[in-house]
C-alpha cells in the first residue's frame, strides 16, 4: 500500500511541476512509455521486401504491451520511412536515437543501408538489430545479427546443388551493391576451393530495380549450354526479382533445366509474382512459412488476426525480428534498464524459441544459431523444404575463405571485447567493423 501511495504521489508531484511550468501533459506521458525505433523502407524499391517487417515490429510490440509492455512501461513503436535512399538511413536512425530518445532500433534490409548506419550506432551508442541475410565481414559492438551469415545461407545452398544437384557451372548473379559482391567474392574462392575451374563461374551484377532481363538471361542460358549441369546462385535484390523471373520463363528457362537458388526470395515477394515460371526453382533461408511446428502455427495464426488478414504471408526476415525482439526483452529484463551497455553486455548468451521449433542463442560474435533450409518454389508461393540441417549453425562473422578474413573472430565479451580479433597475431584489428 506505501508503495502504490509513493507511486502515485510522485506522480502527482511531476504532474503539478509540470503544470506549474507550462508543460504539456503529454510529455509526461511520453516519458512513460519505452520507445522502440523502426527504420524499414515504406517507398521505393525495398518496399516490397521492408514493408511487412514495419507491419511485423508493430505486431510485437502490441503483443509484448498485451503481456503488460516491458519494466512496468508499454512500448511505443516510433515509425520511420527512409525509403530505399541509403544515406537517408543514417539521417533517420540519428532522428530516432537523438531527437526521439529509442530505447533500440529494429530495421535496415540492404548491406548498404546497414553500413550507412553504423557510424551513427557506434557515435550514439544505441543498439540496432538487423534482420536480413547479409555477406558477413563484420561485427560491430552496436549490432546484432539476426539475419543469416553467409556459412548459414549461401554456403550450404551451393553445398546443396553440388552434392545433390550434380551442378558444375555457377552463375552467380546479383545487385550491384556490397551484399551481393562480397558473398560472391566468398562463393568463388569457396568453389574454387572445390576444385571449380574458373572458366565455369560466370559472375554478373545489375543496378537496384534493374528490368530488362533478356540479354543477361540469353547469356545465362548459352552459358549453360555447355554440356555441364548449371545453377544460378542469386543475390538479386528487391524489385528486380520480378522481371528476372519473368524472362527466365520467356526465355523457356525451366528449374530442371538451370536450377535458381535465391537468397533475398521469400514468400512475401512470391505473393506478388506470377509464381508459374518459379516452380521447381529454390530458396535458401533459415525459416519457411510451412515449417510445421506449434510454435509456427500459433505465431501464424496471431500474426493473421493481427494484421486482419487470412492469407498474409510470413517469411525469414520477419522470423529474425520475433527472435531478435525477443531477445532484446530478454536482455532488457535480465538487466533492469534499457541502457545499451547492460543489454549489450546481458544478451549475450541469451535464448529463446524460434519459429522452427528450437532456440535461437546470442552468441559472443552478435550472431545467432539457427537452422538451415533449402526449400523449392510451389505453386502457391510456398516452399516445400528439400534439406534442412541436422542442428542449429552458428553464425560465423568472418569468412574462412578469404584470406583477409580466415584468421578472424568476434569476441564482445570481456576482456577481449573486439569484433576482429586475429588469432595468428594476437592483436584486436580496430574498432571491430570491418
Amino acid at each position: 500500500m506505501r508503495g502504490t501511495f509513493s507511486t502515485f504521489g510522485k506522480f502527482l508531484f511531476a504532474s503539478a511541476v509540470a503544470a506549474g511550468l507550462g508543460l504539456a501533459t503529454p510529455a509526461l506521458a511520453q516519458e512513460e512509455t519505452i520507445k522502440v525505433g523502426v527504420l524499414h523502407s515504406l517507398s521505393g524499391t525495398m518496399a516490397i521486401s521492408e514493408t511487412t517487417l514495419k507491419d511485423t515490429m508493430l505486431f510485437l510490440i502490441e503483443e509484448q504491451n498485451k503481456k503488460g509492455g516491458l519494466l512496468g512501461k508499454k512500448l511505443e513503436a516510433v515509425v520511420v520511412d527512409p525509403a530505399s535512399d541509403w544515406p537517408l538511413f543514417a539521417e533517420k536512425a540519428r532522428e530516432l536515437i537523438a531527437v526521439d530518445k529509442v530505447s533500440a532500433v529494429f530495421g535496415c534490409w540492404t548491406s548498404v543501408s546497414r553500413k550507412s548506419v553504423l557510424p551513427v550506432f557506434e557515435e550514439l551508442n544505441s543498439v540496432l538489430f538487423y534482420p536480413v541475410q547479409y555477406e558477413g565481414e563484420e561485427s560491430q559492438r552496436n549490432v546484432f545479427y539476426t539475419g543469416a551469415a553467409p556459412n548459414q545461407q549461401a554456403i550450404p545452398a551451393v553445398d546443396y546443388l553440388m552434392n545433390e544437384e550434380g551442378v558444375e557451372r555457377w552463375v552467380l548473379a546479383g545487385t550491384d551493391y556490397v551484399y551481393p559482391q562480397t558473398t560472391n567474392k566468398i562463393l568463388q574462392a569457396y568453389l574454387e576451393s572445390k576444385g571449380v575451374a574458373k572458366e565455369d563461374i560466370m559472375i554478373n551484377y545489375t543496378p537496384f530495380g534493374h528490368s530488362d532481363w533478356q540479354t543477361i538471361v540469353t547469356d545465362i542460358k548459352n552459358f549453360g549450354s555447355a554440356g555441364k549441369k548449371t545453377a544460378v546462385v542469386s543475390t538479386i535484390n528487391g524489385d528486380a526479382n520480378v522481371p528476372f523471373y519473368k524472362e527466365l520463363g520467356n526465355q523457356g528457362i525451366k528449374a530442371e533445366d538451370i536450377p535458381v537458388v535465391a537468397f533475398s526470395v521469400g514468400e512475401e515477394e512470391l505473393a506478388g509474382l506470377d509464381t508459374a515460371p518459379l516452380v521447381g526453382h529454390l530458396t535458401a533461408w533459415n525459416y519457411f512459412q510451412s515449417v510445421d511446428t506449434p510454435e509456427n502455427t500459433a505465431f501464424i495464426d496471431a500474426w493473421r488476426a493481427f494484421t486482419k488478414n487470412d492469407k498474409r504471408v510470413t517469411n525469414d526476415p520477419m522470423e529474425a525480428h520475433v527472435i531478435g525482439f525477443n531477445m532484446w526483452v530478454k536482455a532488457v529484463e535480465k538487466a533492469g534498464t534499457t541502457d545499451p551497455d547492460a543489454v549489450i553486455d546481458s544478451i549475450i548468451g541469451v535464448s529463446v524459441p524460434n519459429l522452427t521449433g528450437d532456440l535461437s542463442s546470442m552468441m559472443p560474435n552478435h550472431h545467432i544459431t539457427k537452422p538451415v533450409l533449402i526449400g523449392e518454389i510451389q505453386a502457391d508461393g510456398q516452399m516445400e523444404t528439400v534439406w534442412e540441417t541436422s542442428g542449429l549453425v552458428v553464425g560465423d562473422e568472418w569468412s574462412d575463405y578469404l584470406p583477409d578474413s580466415k584468421d578472424l573472430i568476434a569476441d564482445w565479451r570481456a576482456p577481449l571485447s573486439c569484433g576482429n580479433f586475429n588469432v595468428a597475431t594476437g592483436k584486436c584489428g580496430g574498432k571491430g567493423i570491418n
